[in-house]
């Protein structure tokens, strides 16, 4: 079985925030970056099954830039066997999820895993479009994964509770907790990760797997206002303006 994590890097939330001077955006240069956490739960749980199940090579997979590659040695140090990096700079979910089929479509995995949505944009989208672009089957999110001898079988969370669900492979998954335990990098996993391939591809410059059929953007403004966190009375002043109490 190959079993495909793919990973997102976003600012720890843990980060100072600032702002740059010249147009008030935000300063990612003060940001510290780390593996997005369901995108964790998601490689901690692709590694049990790595341990316990014969013959399963785990991969990664991330699109993103050279500087992203220290984290994605350190998903190599928890237990897969390889990664793969596109490198670029993604403009949103879309161009994301095309970059991941168009890697599978050359190179064939059974099991997709990534976390339910990004902790910065938690747009939650890409999961269903690589589905949608591979005609994988698809379940989010996943609460906990067991692989049996007709495919997997998942714990999903839904509207009323939890669900169990048996599938056929090959599948995409967007998981949440508790579908595994964090795991930590041990001191030789460190070491083998060193040695670890980690392959470099450009971005594709071909058609994309999806088509838009309409776009638009949400009329509301950002205010790019700064509050301290002692002073909520300016965060009052500033709802007040836009909503209407009762």
């Amino acid at each position: 079985m190959k079993i495909l994590v793919c990973i997102s890097i976003v600012p720890d939330t843990t980060s100072k925030i600032t702002k740059e001077e010249s147009n008030k955006f935000l300063n990612r240069n003060d940001l510290t970056y780390i593996v997005g956490p369901y995108d964790d739960y998601a490689l901690s749980r692709a590694v049990e099954i790595k341990e316990s199940t014969p013959d399963v090579e785990v991969a990664i997979l991330h699109v993103g830039l050279e500087s992203s590659e220290p984290l994605i040695r350190k998903c190599l140090a928890l237990g897969a066997d390889y990664a793969i990096r596109v490198n670029g700079e993604p403009k949103n979910s879309i161009q994301i999820a095309n970059e991941i089929c168009h890697y599978v479509n050359e190179n064939q995995f059974d099991l997709i895993l990534m976390g339910k949505e990004a902790i910065d944009y938690n747009s939650g989208m890409i999961h269903g479009l690589v589905a949608a672009g591979l005609n994988y089957n698809h379940f989010s999110p996943v609460m906990s994964l067991k692989i049996i001898k007709e495919g997997i079988e998942v714990q999903i969370e839904t509207d009323t509770g939890k669900s169990i669900i048996q599938s056929q492979l090959p599948a995409v998954l967007g998981c949440q907790e508790p579908i595994a335990e964090w795991k930590i990098p041990s001191m030789r996993g460190i070491m083998t990760a060193r040695t670890k391939e980690l392959k470099v591809f450009d971005m594709i410059q071909d058609e994309s797997n999806f088509q838009i059929i309409d776009e638009s953007v949400n009329e509301t403004n950002r205010k790019q206002i700064m509050i301290p966190k002692d002073n909520l009375n300016l965060l009052l002043q500033e709802l007040k303006k836009d909503i209407q109490f009762n």
